[in-house]
């Protein structure tokens, strides 16, 4: 079972469940932690092979989103949480995405922060560098690599330094297995994003974040249930960089969908 932590209501019946992305682990949500608490319950949690769930689940099944997903789907049942808003970030967001798939009665509203929905060419073309230096460079490199490409510009150093820090937890075998999804990432969203959504949500993206804002503003034009809100002067980690205003946008979301 993953490594979660909760934190519960004195009042509230609605459960807030954030899930971090590849190289991630839930101390990224330290930001939304007193916000979020003061307002509904919170489950918190680490994805397989990451932060403290280091040597969860046995690795014979091939390994997928949906994999990863289900993982998060067992521990939601395990805790009797029968339906949830789901916070994600980057890679983050497809894992929910997956568990919307397999389980949608789980999903009462979803936000997005630096949500990857598609990959443009760029994001292409860098992904498939990292795996040609995938076997030449030490992991820390590459990943320092991608974060520098990702978030370039001197506000987002803190993101950079976040990330970075919390990729060294992450174990090697698992980061080789989550960066060698990046090669099915392209059709996979495009499988997951294939019919327009039902369930609202909320994508808030940086307006720096120039590998992944560009398709969220074009798939939000054709989803009726979606809706966006760019933050100015802020990169790819939003509810780092900017927690305050992804804290009352989120929450103010949630509000509106609680019933």
């Amino acid at each position: 079972m993953l490594y979660s932590k909760s934190f519960l209501h004195y009042s509230s019946d609605q459960w807030v469940v954030f899930v971090h992305g590849a190289g991630g682990s839930s101390s990224i949500w330290h930001k939304q932690i007193k916000d979020f608490c003061e307002r509904h319950n919170v489950l918190l949690l680490d994805l397989r092979g990451h932060g403290k769930s280091q040597h969860v689940g046995a690795f014979t099944q091939k390994y997928s989103f949906e994999l990863i997903a289900s993982d998060v789907i067992a521990l939601l049942d395990q805790k009797g949480i029968k339906k949830a808003h789901f916070v994600g970030v980057s890679l983050g967001t497809i894992v929910i995405k997956s568990l919307r798939a397999q389980r949608p009665e789980l999903v009462k509203s979803m936000i997005f922060a630096g949500a990857v929905t598609k990959l443009n060419i760029r994001s292409r073309v860098i992904l498939r560098l990292g795996r040609m230096l995938y076997s030449f460079l030490p992991q820390m490199s590459l990943y320092q690599l991608m974060a520098r490409i990702m978030m370039p510009r001197s506000n987002h150093k803190q993101s950079r330094h976040l990330f970075i820090n919390e990729a060294k937890k992450v174990m090697d075998k698992e980061f080789q297995r989550w960066f060698k999804l990046t090669a099915r990432l392209t059709s996979y969203l495009t499988s997951i994003h294939a019919q327009p959504e039902t369930i609202p949500t909320l994508y808030v993206m940086g307006d720096q974040d120039h590998m992944f804002l560009n398709p969220v503003r074009i798939l939000v034009n054709q989803d009726k249930s979606s809706e966006l809100k760019v933050v100015p002067s802020c990169g790819h980690v939003v509810n780092f960089e900017q927690a305050e205003t992804f804290n009352q946008l989120a929450l103010h979301f949630i509000a509106q969908h609680c019933a």
